[in-house]
């Protein structure tokens, strides 16, 4: 495969685009390892998933690369961890996950995801680390976005950095494009859709202290009552 065949929904990828990419990716203070749970003989989207993340391992030293098998009885495919690599090589998972083909705008996302676990979320304003480092409850943010959403780009980069600092919370970015059966299920209207433990459901872009504040409350309502 050549690398410069790798394909997006605006065309081809250029030298010029590898360019940019690696001005983001060249340098980065640790390897990141992307592990695809896909099937190229199963779907367009898995194949282009499959070559999208064994290409920026090809062209960008920091980053390796597996393709594992689907995930059984799981129905979002394709799915990339987003894991780091501890000195023995193997995974360190932060449980960042990315659902579908993160295409066009949406590669910015996975680029955003990619530097939030080499640089250990570290892009986050010191007051927010601090915050997440006192939290012990385990909270689940799913982002819905669409490779024509832009502003997808943004709360999909502060979720996976949260993730990163934080072993409590699991970011899931999923490209309701791939699974448009969700979007009643999740009464998804727009993008991007955020939901903290599948209660709380946020529209729109938040910054770091406005989502802290939506994490907060979905942790004081997921937490018991004390009894009288």
């Amino acid at each position: 495969m050549e690398t410069s065949d790798i394909q997006d929904y605006s065309g081809p990828f250029t030298e010029e685009t590898y360019e940019i990419l690696g001005g983001f990716l060249t340098n980065l203070p640790k390897k990141v390892r992307l592990v695809v749970h896909a099937s190229v003989q199963n779907s367009c989207t898995e194949e282009n998933t499959v070559e999208l993340c064994q290409v920026l391992a090809e062209r960008f030293e920091p980053i390796e690369y597996v393709n594992k098998p689907r995930v059984a009885e799981f129905p979002w495919h394709p799915i990339i961890a987003v894991n780091g690599i501890d000195e023995n090589g193997k995974d360190i998972d932060y449980d960042i996950r990315f659902f579908g083909h993160p295409a066009w705008y949406q590669i910015n996302s996975l680029v955003g995801a990619i530097q939030a676990v080499s640089f250990n979320g570290m892009t986050l304003d010191a007051k927010t680390r601090i915050q997440l480092s006192r939290l012990k409850t385990d909270i689940s943010v799913e982002a819905f976005t669409t490779p024509e959403d832009e502003a997808g780009v943004l709360m999909s980069s502060l979720i996976c950095n949260m993730a990163a600092v934080s072993p409590y919370i699991k970011a899931y970015i999923c490209m309701i494009n791939d699974f448009p059966a969700l979007i009643p299920q999740y009464s998804i209207y727009s993008v991007p859709h955020t939901i903290i433990n599948k209660n709380h459901h946020l529209e729109g872009v938040y910054d770091e202290k406005k989502f802290l504040k939506a994490i907060g409350r979905a942790v004081k309502s997921a937490t018991p009552k004390a009894e009288a």
